[in-house]
């Protein structure tokens, strides 16, 4: 068993073992089913106001906050990690949740939940409550007007979904990354997180710091086939699970994962126990391969 940080080489780094969090960056599937649970519930209705909990969470001055109020929800979007509300006369509610924003659909006028609450968007329809249970307050809001200023939030990863298989291999050889740090980063793929990153790696039979650059072409395609399986079948499950409701369990560790968060646990392939490298706040767990 091993704990480790990943150096500029793509070596392990050997030390002593960090307390994770359970919370981490909603991905790619996670997002997908809270536009979903969104668009019934808010599209095509009036956001009427917008009360603040914390001033620290909104991250922009012009347009003001109060021109969002009385503006119909004409659509719903993502951009990386971020999402986006669309409203009318060409204004953007941007919400980036970071690691511990959650959201939670709650009866019209719901009060902010004490120092957990940060924003409570009102609609005709209900009330989106935004909150983080974190001492350090990441999450942000950002109102914006135009489309071009709405691109400044585009960090230029490629949507998996959007691309072929040509496209993905010249992107992951642009730079010579570890695969777990090529598969995480916002300018190369989009929304693609730690916890979905170690799922992909496993399904794909490929170490988290194999090198891109030294990868065959079968082992490209294999990773590109590997990512848009995992996402596609976790975004089903998530959605299954959440049917007409609300996702209220958006958690970095859930017992269907195959290696994430299962840490000296047998892989459910091999059965060779599962390993870690820590590094800052983040996990990686694969298996030997």
């Amino acid at each position: 068993m091993v704990n480790a940080s990943i150096n500029t080489a793509g070596r392990p780094i050997y030390s002593t073992p960090a307390p994770l969090s359970s919370t981490r960056v909603p991905e790619y599937p996670d997002l997908t089913v809270y536009l979903q649970s969104l668009e019934p519930r808010v599209l095509g209705h009036t956001l009427q106001r917008v009360r603040l909990g914390s001033p620290f969470l909104l991250r922009s001055v012009e347009p003001p906050l109060s021109s969002v109020n009385g503006k119909r929800v004409i659509g719903l979007s993502r951009i990386g990690k971020r999402l986006v509300i669309a409203l009318e006369q060409q204004l953007f509610l941007v919400i980036h949740l970071m690691i511990a924003g959650r959201l939670q659909w709650k009866p019209s006028g719901a009060r902010l939940p004490g120092r957990a609450g940060l924003a409570g968007f009102d609609f005709d329809s209900g009330t989106l409550v935004l909150t983080e249970v974190s001492t350090r307050k990441r999450a942000s809001l950002h109102v914006v007007q135009g489309e071009h200023a709405l691109k400044a939030f585009d960090r230029g990863g490629l949507e998996i979904f959007a691309i072929h298989l040509d496209q993905f291999a010249e992107r992951l050889r642009s730079e010579n990354h570890t695969l777990k740090r090529a598969l995480t980063d916002p300018r190369l793929f989009s929304a693609i997180g730690n916890a979905y990153g170690d799922e992909i790696l496993h399904r794909a039979r490929l170490s988290p710091v194999k090198l891109t650059r030294s990868m065959s072409g079968e082992e490209i395609a294999r990773l590109f086939e590997a990512i848009r399986g995992s996402l596609t079948e976790w975004t089903q499950r998530l959605k299954a699970e959440v049917g007409e409701g609300w996702p209220e369990k958006v958690t970095a560790f859930r017992p269907q994962m195959a290696v994430h968060g299962r840490y000296k646990e047998p892989c459910p392939v091999c059965r060779s126990p599962v390993q870690r490298i820590v590094h800052a706040e983040n996990e990686t767990n694969w298996r030997n391969m």
